[in-house]
């Protein structure tokens, strides 16, 4: 799971023109869900997310008190493109979890936030819309995490993807193809092998 974790002065999200959330100083999380994310990596998240040190102190000392410590918003936008692998220089989102699976996922971030904060104070977006998110940023402050848990190494997600892909190939045959791809490579000659055309010598010997 990735987010980029920005500390705002306010923040709002509007869909079709209209604006379904907005947040006072406070964070707006923008969180990719990858397929590989677990229970796990949501306690890591939330625990992060809610207990990182970015604000200052009632004197004025900076980095010293979390979201929580100072009772401010949490906007959340879900947001699959952090899952991007770059081909080239087209992006590739199969490292995301799809939809059908990442919705209920991520509505139970959510309520893991609220259930650990004050459910009034975390908003977020609208799954699967079309949405602008107006932000502005306190600083600027950005952070990017990550959860430990899920390869974030683009070339490992590039290599666990073509493994993915030889299974489903494999997959999609059936026994007997698999079966006459086994025997033609039993029956290939081998071609270190002599052929006994040239000039192979015999075990036998002329009387």
């Amino acid at each position: 799971m990735k987010a980029i974790i920005q500390r705002v002065t306010q923040a709002s999200v509007t869909v079709g023109g209209e604006q379904i959330n907005s947040i006072g100083r406070g964070l707006c999380v923008l969180l990719g869900i990858s397929l590989e994310d677990t229970q796990k990596d949501v306690d890591y998240m939330v625990r992060k997310i809610l207990n990182l040190r970015l604000f200052e102190d009632d004197n004025g000392r900076a980095w010293s008190k979390s979201v929580m410590d100072r009772e401010f918003e949490v906007l959340c936008i879900s947001q699959f493109t952090l899952q991007c692998i770059l081909k080239g220089n087209k992006p590739d989102f199969h490292a995301a979890m799809p939809a059908e699976l990442a919705q209920p996922f991520y509505n139970h971030i959510l309520e893991t936030m609220r259930s650990t904060y004050r459910p009034e104070l975390i908003k977020d977006g609208q799954f699967g819309a079309y949405m602008q998110v107006h932000i502005q940023n306190d600083g600027p402050v950005t952070i990017e995490l990550s959860s430990p848990t899920g390869p974030t190494d683009p070339k490992q997600l590039s290599k666990q993807e073509k493994q993915q892909q030889r299974k489903e190939k494999t997959r999609s045959k059936g026994p007997s193809e698999l079966s006459r791809e086994k025997s033609a490579l039993r029956s290939r000659p081998d071609p270190n092998a002599s052929s006994g055309a040239d000039g192979d010598v015999s075990s036998e010997r002329d009387p």
